[in-house]
Parts: C-alpha cells; structure tokens; sequence
C-alpha cells in the first residue's frame, strides 16, 4: 500500500463491510490499515481485501521480517517487472524496426497482428504484461465494480493501442506507467525511511548489571527496574534515571540539537541519545515499547490519519476528475466522426490518449509525499507534529498566547528577597512556607522549599488548596495561609493588605514574583522570587513577527508588575496577568473572535484546556513528559522558542511545494488535453509527460526531507 489510489480502493472494497469510513485508518509508513470493527473477521477482510488485487497480512510489529519472501516481492517484484517490460519493449522495437524500419515503428500507421513480425509481437505482448502485471488485476476489479480508478484507465488505453495495431505506443504506455508507480512506491519509501531510521538509533542490547557480572540484553526483554551500564560514547539503551556517576549526553537523536547536556545523578536520560565522557549506571524506567523515541515514532507514524486540507482536496478533485475525463474521451471518440466525418480511427486514438492525460497520478502523489517529507523533517529536529492538519496550521497563524512560567522564562525561579513583617524572623517565614509549600510541584513551590532547606523542616496539618489563590493549613498548631494579592485580600482588613502590598510593590518593580504569608489577620512577611528569561525569547519574539504574526500575548497567573517587566524583556505585544486557569480559556475565546488562527504554547499540561481551544497547541519542553506529547498538536522536544518561526517556515514551505505540484501536475494536463483536441500529442507522449510531471512533483516534495534549522 503506497498510494492515495489504492487507499481509495481498499474504501470502496471495505464499503459493503464497513460503512462509517472514521473506523478506517490507513497508514501508508507502516503499510497498515487499522479496522475498529467488531462484526467482520480478520479472515473475511483479508479475503476482501485480496480481490483487489493486493495481499494482507495480520499486523505485527516484525511483520515484515516474518515474511520475507513475499516482503521481497512486494518491494522488488515492481522493479523487476519494470525491468523487464522495458527490455522486451526495446527488443520490440528493435525486430520491429530492422523489419519494416526504426521511424515507421516508432510514429508509423497502425500495424495490425498480421503483418507485424511474431517475434516483435511476442516481445510487445510481454512488455504489455510486465508493465501490466500490478495493473491489470486492480483494473478488473475497478470494472467489475464500475468505479473506474487510473489502472483501468491505463489498461483500456492499453488495449485500445492494441485494437488499432498501435503496439510499440501499448507497450510504451504499460512500461512508463509501471515507472511512475514504481516511482509514487519509492516516494513513501523514501519518507518512510526516514521515520524508520529513528529506529535504528536505539541500540539493540543493553548491558545489565547482574552481581558482579554484565549481560548483553536484547532491549525488548529489558525489564523496568533493571541496570544497566552505559559507558563513554555508547548510546543511552532505554529510558531511565542516572544512578551513578555523571556525564554530557548528546540528545539529537530526540531535539535535534546536537550541544551536549549535562547529567548527574537523578538526572533522566534517554533512549537513543549519545553518552559521553563518563560511564553511568542508570536505572531504566520504560520498556522499549514506551520509550521517548519509541513514542516519538508512533506519533509520527499515526499523524497521517490527521489528513491535511491539501491532502482531503486532491483525494475529492480526483473522485470526480476520473469520470469525468472519461466522459471527454468518450465525446472525443465519438463526436468527431458523427458530426464532422472525421475518421474513426484518428479520434479513437485521440480518445486514447486523453485517457492517459486523465491519469492522476502525479496529481494524487504531489500532496502525500510533501506532508510526509515535511512530517519526518520535523521530527528530526525534535519538533514532533501529530499530523498534515497540524503541519499546515502554523503558516496561518495570525496570533500565540504564550504562557510566561515555563515557556518565557526558564521556570526555575530562585528565592531573591524573604521580607519578614510584625515581629516575625526570616527562619519562621520560610519554615512555615516550606510546610506548607512542601507538597507542590509549582516552580514558586520548590524554590521557597530549596531556600528553607537551611532550617530544620516542619510539618504541615490539614492542608487545603486555594484554586487560584494560595493555599492554608496548619503548622504548630496555628492556621497559616499563603498565596497572592487575591488571598490577601480576602484574609485581612483593607489597612493590613494595603501595608503589605505597599511592601511587595518595590519586589514587583523590580520583576519578582511575591508570594504573601500570613496568620489570623495579619501578614507574617513577603517573599520575593525571580524566573529568569530563555536567551531564546526576545530573539524568537522578533522572529515570530518576521514572520508575519500579529499578535504575541503573554499570560499569566501572575502579579501585573511581574508581568510587565518580563513582558518589556521578551518583547511581547501585550500581556494579560493575574489569571485564573479559566480567565486563560476567556483570552483564547477572545483572540480567536479576533484573530480566527490562534496558537497556545505552554508546558502541555497545566495550560491544557487553553491549548485544546486554540486552533493550535504547542508544548514546550515535552521531552520529558508524556503528557506533553499526548495532549498537543505539536510537541517541541526542547525548551527552545525559534523551533516555532521555524516551524511557522516549514510549514509555508511545505504548501508553497504542495501549491507547486498541484499547479504544475492540472496544468501539464491541461496543455495536453489541447494538444489531444487538436491532434497533435501521441499515446507515449502523453505517458511520457504524466511520468515527468509525477518524478518533478516526488522530487520538488522530497525537497523538504533537506530542509534545516
């Protein structure tokens, strides 16, 4: 399965069966085809699907090495078969034209059976069924079941050049045409090996520490728990945690950026990426199955059922293009003669030819091979796009919402400023905020608790959390709460909270973050912690509006001065600050009626309900989080913004080629439907052209697999 045309004919076959088309999903990478059915068989599908000519076998994941005889001919029969439709048709040829001369063969009169040489006949005939070999099966069925598909149009012209004695023209147009679906084969080919070679990065054993001894052990039996030795300049088996030692690790494999990053221990590394200087010891934590990479691919693979516009238009155009040129071959053939008296063997030929114009082949290969391309060049460069939908949204951005902790900023704030109020010491601000602090996972949360580690810890009782605000609870007996202006407010008096917000303003100006505690109806002092800014923002910023967005938006959770500053350092249009996770939804609500093509970019997981509304979600930093990759349209595998403008160019890029193809692939055939109205181009003209446009349209889509940061 390679094409858009034999997708189109596995519907139709699996239509009496299946109804509902959304319980098909097709996957040309992995030549799969998914059925979520319950009342058909496995055997009673594989039945189907064989009288179309193709063959099918239950999936797994070595189903390829599994049954190598028929892989081989699957993936070799095509060439061999071409190979020897080409030979036999110049040996044709040859016969053909030592008999009655080389130009006569070539553009002569019809010759008919007679007084055609037997052996120049015998070589036509087995370069016609060569050529044929793939074809002529899948046109039977397209006939028997009248929905005429591009192999029945190939294989009437063929017999048709073969009724009016045309048969070095036959043989011609059964060869070229075998070439250009060999050629639409090796276009998925070549965009499926390059999903596959992700693959071959992990390596294939992993060295397991037993006692005092190591063994080599295949990665697929590698169990969680294990350890596993890795040493200098070895890549990383599997998933896990870093026990002993420390090392810079190459993780291209995964981001695309080849700078090495540092790893101690407790440090997570991953499959497929490159150790360094140092040998560590880890811990693995995913089977081979539910590795980063492994994810990584999976993804990629099933993007293609997330079909582009593109992709959804060419499939339509086509459904009713092919009848209708038909239709035209037919008005060709006939109206000629009836109306004019012209002769019947002229516009029979002519109607022949428009039948090869009519194939659509480069037509239905310009768009598949370049969303492909384009998917696979991405994931190479740790930008992970779970389809063609996706992949053309980001040249239509008119607006980003960006989230600031995290995304603009590093997301690991420190503790800058610890301002202790009404007699209480900076030891009793951070012990108490750490108690009660202790059990967030919140960047702010574990910046108070690495300050407080000086101090001896205290415990926290029934601790509850504030939605949006803060959160309370109990440390040595008394209540304490702690958390923004908003709870503050709500906690003290208008005296009290003005005093304490007077203090927290110079925090504010000066770009920290202030996090308010306090007991019964006073304040017990202000914390002030700083994020810093990715060296990447400003500069990403100013690409982003190159690139013609219009709008950049920063929200946040947090305190307007804060916002402000790290606003004016990023460069950002406009900023929207202390947000509840709703108010975040209400913005995206807003830009869209504003904007109508809106992205959201954050971690994935907190600004989740934010990104499913946007016409666009994109998680930053998602190597490291599942969820990321699960929840987003597209998952930057790293912390770094200029993946989004260039990701934005990639995407133009991408429909700019598919616009290429699709103009060049109609208008190539429209100059030759004229030239076939007006009697001019011959039958292996016509095939000659359809085959040039289908090699421009493959290799102007495969451009995109050269494409770089």
């Amino acid at each position: 399965m390679d094409c858009a045309e034999e997708v189109k004919l596995l519907k139709r076959a699996l239509a009496k069966y299946i109804s509902n088309e959304n319980q098909l999903n097709f996957n040309l990478i992995d030549e799969k085809l998914t059925v979520d059915v319950d009342e058909v068989t496995e055997a009673e599908l594989m039945t189907v699907i064989a009288k179309t000519g193709m063959k099918a076998v239950p999936w797994t994941t070595h189903v390829l090495k599994a049954d190598k005889a028929d892989a081989f001919w699957a993936h070799h029969g095509r060439v061999w078969m071409a190979i020897l439709s080409a030979v036999s048709l110049l040996m044709g040829y040859v016969v053909h034209g030592l008999d009655h001369g080389f130009v006569y063969a070539l553009m002569g009169p019809e010759t008919t059976a007679l007084a055609l040489p037997l052996n120049a006949m015998v070589f036509y005939v087995v370069a016609i069924l060569a050529g044929g070999w793939f074809i002529f099966p899948k046109a039977w069925y397209s006939l028997r079941h009248l929905r005429p598909d591009m192999n029945l149009l190939m294989t009437i012209a063929v017999i048709g050049a073969v009724l009016i004695g045309k048969w070095f023209e036959a043989g011609a147009v059964a060869f070229l045409f075998s070439v250009a679906v060999l050629l639409e084969s090796w276009s998925v080919g070549r965009a499926r090996q390059a999903i596959r070679a992700l693959l071959v990065l992990a390596p294939s054993t992993a060295r397991i520490i037993k006692g005092n001894d190591f063994e080599d052990v295949p990665i697929e039996n590698v169990e969680v728990g294990a350890i596993a030795l890795v040493r200098p300049g070895e890549k990383i088996p599997l998933d896990g945690k870093i026990l002993k030692g420390s090392t810079h690790i190459n993780q291209a494999p995964i981001t695309g950026e080849s700078m090495p990053v540092s790893k101690k221990e407790n440090d997570e590394v991953y499959a497929s990426t490159i150790n360094g200087e140092g040998a560590i010891e880890m811990r693995i934590t995913k089977l081979s199955q539910d590795t980063t990479l492994a994810r990584i691919i999976k993804q990629v693979e099933n993007a293609q059922e997330n079909r582009a516009a593109s992709e959804q238009w060419v499939e339509v155009f086509a459904r009713y293009y092919t009848p209708i040129m038909m239709l035209l071959a037919i008005a060709i053939v006939v109206i000629p003669p009836l109306v004019f008296g012209a002769s019947w063997s002229r516009w029979f030929y002519e109607g022949l030819v428009i039948l090869v114009i009519a194939c659509p082949c480069a037509l239905v290969i310009s768009t598949p091979v370049s969303i492909v391309a384009g998917l696979s060049t991405a994931a190479r460069f740790g930008v992970l796009i779970k389809g063609g939908a996706y992949l053309e949204l980001p040249s239509k951005l008119r607006a980003i919402a960006f989230d600031k902790t995290g995304t603009l900023t590093k997301g690991k704030p420190d503790v800058q400023q610890v301002i202790p109020l009404n007699d209480h010491s900076e030891q009793d601000l951070l012990q108490v905020a750490a108690a009660l602090e202790m059990n967030s996972e919140h960047p702010i949360a574990r910046a108070i608790c690495a300050r407080a580690k000086i101090f001896p810890p205290l415990a926290s009782e029934k601790f509850q959390s504030l939605k949006g605000k803060g959160a309370e609870g109990y440390v040595n007996g008394k209540l304490y709460w702690i958390g923004s202006h908003r709870l503050l407010h709500e906690k003290l008096n208008e005296e009290e909270a003005n005093a304490a917000c007077d203090e927290a303003a110079s925090l504010e100006a000066a770009g920290q973050t202030v996090v308010i505690m306090g007991r019964d109806d006073h304040a017990c002092g202000l914390v002030g912690i700083a994020d810093t800014v990715r060296e990447q923002s400003k500069a990403a910023m100013q690409m982003l509006k190159q690139a013609g967005v219009e709008k950049l938006l920063m929200l946040t959770g947090d305190n307007e001065g804060t916002a402000k500053v790290i606003a004016a350092q990023v460069g950002v249009d406009e900023f929207k600050s202390e947000l509840l996770p709703e108010d975040k939804i209400a913005q995206i609500k807003f830009m869209l009626e504003q904007y109508k093509m809106v992205a959201m970019v954050g971690d994935g997981v907190n600004d989740a309900p934010a990104m499913a509304l946007s016409s666009l979600g994109i998680a930053m930093g998602a190597i490291g989080s599942d969820a990321a990759i699960e929840t987003a349209d597209i998952a930057l595998m790293t912390d770094d913004l200029t993946k989004i403008p260039w990701l934005i160019h990639l995407s133009k890029r991408t429909l700019r080629i598919i616009k290429e193809n699709i103009v060049f692939a109609v208008g190539l055939k429209a100059v030759f439907l004229v030239l076939a109205i007006m009697g001019i181009a011959t039958l292996w003209m016509a095939i000659a052209a359809d085959m040039g446009a289908s090699l421009l349209v493959i290799f102007n889509g495969l451009r995109l697999l050269r494409v770089r940061v």
